[in-house]
């Protein structure tokens, strides 16, 4: 072999070997904070029905079922929901400019589209590819203020309190980012709790301090069981300073009274805690109880509790889950405050430009007398209603089988029934390394491939179980998803009985 060939291969041979060694970053020496934060709605129920849709698009895989039932998340287009038209078309022409340069394009899109689409690239400077301001169009700020004045009964909003986010977790992320400065802090989380909270206290270093939601009334909020928490928090060297509420619920789907909303601000103000309000859900009510922001009721008790509250476009009527658009608004937080938050938001430069358009649609959607305004209602409405038969139908049917009790959905897009699990079943799951519920739900996946998230990913009191499923199945589908729950469930507890 010539030198330079046997220096080659010399080198190939080293650089073999260190590619043979055990790799640099392992879980033993990476971010503790990361390895240790978990997030339920997609983990390893979530992997294992990935892995069986892989199954069933290569063929030739024999399972007892044709395909995955997805009501692990709230994904609602990914079950089969329609975008809106009039967001759509909006979209459309804002990607491609060109066609509204196109004589045909008057043919194929509505007037007021076509007229929105010229509007909103006058305010963008250089359309959707290009960054915008960092707390997001200002064009498109203002028509989210002039939707909360109008929400909230005429409660005014200030464009310079108004933050546009890739959907309500970024500016949730940023808030606690900014209050968590160690573990010494802690944030009031209801259990159960979308696990968004838990996972990013995990990342920030800080505490979650968990207040029990009252299954039995409902899943209602009181002012003594915050007082508990507050106090337990305290006990263990945690000083809260903040309170989140999800409102109407995830994953509970209870919609909060006025009394109790009123009753969380009294015991912010008396405590001096930030109050985090998810209000995501706010458009998806299908009980008596109406939706009322925590910012109007606040307004209106002259309440001086300092408060952010979150909206998206991935829930409601519309879900738009992947278009990641949003917004925070910040209520009596303080200068210093706000300018930090300006500071993260400029980190990130700007969220999408696609999310930001997606917003200002849903906060300002077609007019009466629009050429678009009755297709939008009628498709409004066809889904809302449709989404509310869901509920009903989702919590009569959970509370017909064996061992299981759901309270009536009464807003959002899930139910979370508790479920009583025979011993041997519970003796079965510890012998297996398995938490009950999550035994429960990979034996559901397994049978039916229907997915759903066990309780415990959410928090639940102890020794109790639960699982949440959404309502998004389409009503077609919903009885056939309902039918092989049905005979899963009385199977499971007849053979663990």
């Amino acid at each position: 072999m010539r030198p330079a060939a046997a220096r080659i291969a010399a080198a190939s041979a080293r650089t073999f070997a260190a590619s043979s060694r055990a790799p640099a970053l392992t879980t033993a020496n990476l971010n503790p904070a990361v390895v240790t934060a978990a997030y339920a709605v997609r983990g390893e129920l979530v992997m294992k029905a990935d892995a069986f849709r892989e199954q069933l698009h290569a063929g030739g895989a024999k399972l007892p079922f044709d395909q995955i039932v997805a009501c692990n998340i709230g994904n609602p287009h990914e079950l089969g929901q329609q975008p809106l038209t009039f967001f759509r078309q909006v979209l459309a022409l804002m990607h491609y400019p060109a066609l509204l340069k196109d004589p045909r394009t008057a043919e194929l899109f509505p007037a007021d589209a076509i007229e929105r689409a010229r509007s909103y690239l006058a305010n963008i400077s250089g359309g959707t590819g290009a960054y915008t301001t960092s707390q997001g169009v200002k064009a498109i700020r203002s028509e989210v203020a002039a939707f909360l004045k109008e929400r909230d009964g005429g409660v005014g909003a200030r464009e310079e309190d108004l933050f546009l986010t890739d959907g309500a977790s970024a500016g949730v992320k940023m808030v606690l980012n900014l209050i968590v400065r160690s573990k010494a802090d802690g944030v009031m989380t209801p259990i159960p709790q979308y696990p968004l909270y838990s996972a990013s206290m995990s990342l920030f270093g800080g505490e979650g301090v968990g207040y029990y939601l009252d299954e039995s009334k409902g899943w209602g909020l009181t002012k003594a069981e915050l007082e508990r928490s507050y106090q337990a928090g305290l006990a263990k060297g945690v000083q809260p300073r903040a309170l989140v509420v999800i409102n109407p619920g995830n994953p509970t789907g209870q919609c909060l009274s006025r009394e109790s909303m009123v009753e969380v601000l009294q015991f912010c103000a008396e405590h001096n805690l930030l109050l985090m309000a998810d209000e995501v859900y706010q458009t998806n009510v299908y009980a008596s109880t109406p939706f009322n922001s925590f910012k109007r009721v606040a307004v209106e008790e002259k309440s001086p509790v300092s408060l952010v509250s979150f909206h998206s476009v991935s829930k409601g009527f519309l879900g738009e889950c992947g278009q990641r658009g949003g917004f925070m608004e910040l209520h009596q937080v303080g200068e210093d405050f706000r300018a930090q938050v300006i500071k993260l938001a400029s980190i990130s430069l700007c969220s999408n430009t696609s999310g930001q358009i997606v917003t200002g649609l849903m906060v300002n959607p077609p007019k009466e007398g629009s050429p678009s305004h009755a297709l939008y209602t009628k498709e409004r409405d066809t889904i809302l209603a449709s989404l509310k038969r869901r509920a009903t139908k989702l919590s009569a049917t959970l509370n017909e089988c064996t061992g299981v009790r759901s309270n009536t959905v009464e807003g959002a897009m899930y139910a979370f029934p508790s479920i009583t699990l025979p011993a041997k079943a519970v003796e079965a799951a510890k012998a297996a390394g398995k938490v009950p519920d999550v035994f429960y739900c990979l034996a559901l996946l397994d049978a039916t491939g229907i997915c759903v998230v066990p309780g415990s990913g959410f928090g639940q009191r102890e020794g109790t179980w639960h699982f949440r499923t959404t309502i998004l199945p389409s009503e077609e589908a919903m009885e056939g998803v309902m039918q092989r729950f049905r005979k899963f469930h009385e199977e499971f507890m007849q053979k663990y009985a």
